[in-house]
This record gives structure tokens, sequence and C-alpha cells, in this order.
């Protein structure tokens, strides 16, 4: 299946909801920084929450998403926007612990519980928007229900999922946000959080074959889907870009580090690229400034 969103809509107008599917990307990203299981389900599920918030903006418009909470993966960060792309990051990407007291991954271990959710969205105003909230679980989709509760004032439910299989290949990855808005009964609502409680882990029904909207219709009935789009893991780092960043470091500390090293090599903390300036090339940029 391949890595796509979809934005819709359910009971008259009155329930917002999105899914995605991440898989390849959840499976790009953690083959490019070597990371444990644990810590690419953790990564993963909070890039497809990205996704998805993502989703809710328009233009131009992006977010990022920073999340510390103390346990030995340290930050998680991602960037997302609303074309669809998404690219990401943990501090430590090899941190790992035994299965939790269920058998699974133990992502609420490796995130931690102490700490928080930052959200800073760029809306094309003065200043961004931004809201935080400190983290109740670590297992994150229990997190981002009570960020959009408490810091975005809607009432949500979040499913976010990473398999891993043995090899460390993702398997399936994705997530889902109900959004219930004003003018629900209670009986609605109450239908929803049955629904909710019996419904499978995202990651499962992935894995079944489920398409998203099949998904979303295992949660809340008459699903009707604006829209549907391609999501993926973009970078914006350059060779140009990394050159640019030597250039402000200025010709002072540009001398020292030819003179120590003899070449500079910076990688992206998205993306693991890696790039190498020579001396050839640091003698080309001083003689620049």
């Amino acid at each position: 299946m391949r890595d796509y969103l979809i934005r819709a809509t359910a009971m008259g107008g009155k329930v917002r909801a999105f899914a995605v599917c991440s898989t390849g990307i959840v499976d790009e990203i953690s083959k490019r920084h070597q990371m444990t299981p644990t810590t690419t389900a953790a990564l993963g599920r909070t890039m497809s929450a990205g996704l998805m918030m993502g989703a809710m903006l328009k233009g131009e418009e992006k977010l990022t998403i920073m999340i510390k909470g103390g346990g030995p993966i340290g930050q998680i960060v991602v960037d997302a926007n609303a074309k669809g792309e998404v690219r990401g990051y943990v501090a430590n990407p090899q941190a790992d612990l035994p299965l939790n007291a269920v058998g699974k991954l133990d992502v609420a271990g490796v995130v931690g519980t102490e700490g928080y959710i930052s959200v800073v969205k760029d809306l094309g105003l003065k200043k961004p928007y931004s809201g935080s909230v400190p983290l109740i679980s670590g297992e994150l989709a229990e997190d981002f229900t009570y960020y959009f509760a408490t810091s975005e004032q809607t009432p949500s439910a979040v499913g976010l999922g990473v398999l891993v299989g043995v090899d460390y290949a993702v398997t399936s990855a994705g997530g889902f946000v109900i959004q219930l808005l004003p003018g629900l009964k209670e009986d609605e609502i109450s239908l929803i959080e049955q629904l909710l409680s019996k419904v499978e882990p995202v990651s499962a029904l992935l894995e079944q074959g489920l398409d998203l909207e099949q998904i979303l219709q295992r949660i809340v009935p008459d699903v009707e889907v604006l829209e549907e789009m391609d999501v993926y893991f973009r970078c914006q780092c350059s060779r140009e870009r990394v050159e640019q960043t030597l250039i402000s470091l200025g010709r002072d500390e540009l001398e020292q580090i030819l003179e120590e090293d003899g070449k500079s090599e910076v990688v992206c903390h998205f993306c693991n690229e890696h790039y190498t300036f020579d001396e050839e090339d640091l003698k080309s940029i001083i003689n620049q400034l």
C-alpha cells in the first residue's frame, strides 16, 4: 500500500476525521538512521501524527513537533506541512529497552513521561502559534489526544501504530485522528466511544490490508472522504544550504577548521545525509569571503 492520507467527515459534518498510511516513510527514516525497533515506533508514531496535523493546515503553512520526555531516546523532532511532506529525527536512534509487561515495544519507556509535547505552527503570521502540554503516558497517541483537547480545545481520539518485523523492516505504520465538533448528541458520542473501544490497533488493520476509508468506517459510521493525498518523506537540506551555513561561520573559524582538520563534514539531523567539504572546497569558500 502506498503512503497516503485521507481527510473525511462523518455524522452530518459533526465529526472530522483524518487517517494516514506512512509505512514507506517510517521504513525509510528507520533505515537512514539505523534505528532500533522501539525508536522506530516512537518516531514513526510522531511522524504519522505530524502528517495528519499538517493536513489540517493550508497552503504554505507548516509545523514542528518537539517531544521531550526524559527517556533514553532524548528529543523527538518532526517537521510537517500542508503538502504532505514530513521529516523527523530522534536524538538517540539506538535507544532500546526490553519489551514491556504486555510483550510489546516499550515506547513509553524510551520516550519517558517526565516532559512535554510542544507544537509550533508557522501560519504565515508575524508570530508562530505555539502550544505545549505535559506528556501523560509516553505512548504518544494518548499524549496527542490530550494535546488536541487541552491546547486546541478540540475533543479528539488519536490512534497511532508502527509494526516492525524481525528484520527491522517496518511492515505497517499509520494513524487516525477523530475530532468531535459542536452539535454531536450524547448518544452519537457514546457510539463513537463504543466503536473506538473495540477497534484493533491501526498498524494491525493496515497489515490486514484495510485501506484508510475502511479503517475510519470501523470508528465512525457514514464516512465521506473529502480529500486523498500522497505523503512523502522530504528533507530540505542540500549541499548549497550547507555551504551557506559554512559561509556564515566566517573566515576566521573556517581557516581554523582548515588548519586543524583539513576538511569539514556536516551531517543532516533529519535525513542523515553526509556533506563533505575537502581542503579545496574550504579554500574556495574562504576566498569568497
